[in-house]
């Protein structure tokens, strides 16, 4: 039975492979495999809800993704959010670009009569790429020093939202944003 539905901000290649690495070295490690195992990918959570029709937000989505330009982030710094999860997360410079993009979306869904969970207002949405989840306390102390050896900053585009229902991740939809940056 699902848990729930999020609306994700995906990455460039060059950004998702940076993420992925992590993924890969603690789970080498057996400190977290949850996100591999349940086929995650790497991205930001916009909005989550745990009820949700997903037809009635792929145009909504489709709207507004074409409405927008491939977003620059660049992950700083290594975070944690100690509770019953023990999630671990790479968190990205919160530049007003960042914030105005999830601010803009949470309006559309808004308008659709689609009500903004708490953790997803405005004011209180904390962006973040969860990089390992489940992890035992006895063993945080050693993702944060794996997750150093990353040479932080790492950077790159958001380029890509969808929709997905969780868990397992199963994805309903997904849209680049704008036009595609050239490289």
């Amino acid at each position: 039975m699902s848990q729930g539905f999020s609306i994700e901000l995906y990455f460039d290649p060059a950004l998702e492979n940076q993420v992925l690495k992590a993924w890969n070295v603690l789970a080498r490690r057996q400190i977290s495999t949850q996100l591999i195992e349940m086929e995650s990918r790497p991205h930001i959570s916009l909005f989550s809800t745990p009820f949700l029709d997903p037809g009635k937000l792929e145009s909504v989505v489709k709207s507004f993704a074409s409405k927008q330009e491939p977003l620059p982030l660049s992950f700083s710094s290594i975070g944690a959010f100690p509770n019953e999860n023990n999630l671990l997360f790479l968190a990205p410079a919160p530049t007003m670009a960042l914030l105005q993009f999830q601010a803009q979306l949470s309006g559309a869904i808004k308008k659709e009569g689609i009500e903004i969970g708490e953790d997803f207002k405005v004011d209180s949405w904390i962006p973040f790429c969860p990089v390992a989840q489940q992890v035992p306390k006895a063993r945080i102390s050693e993702a944060f020093c794996v997750l150093r050896e990353l040479k932080l900053p790492v950077s790159g585009y958001a380029m890509e939202i969808g929709l997905v229902e969780f868990s397992p991740v199963r994805e309903h939809f997904s849209f680049g944003l704008g036009n595609s940056i050239e490289t």
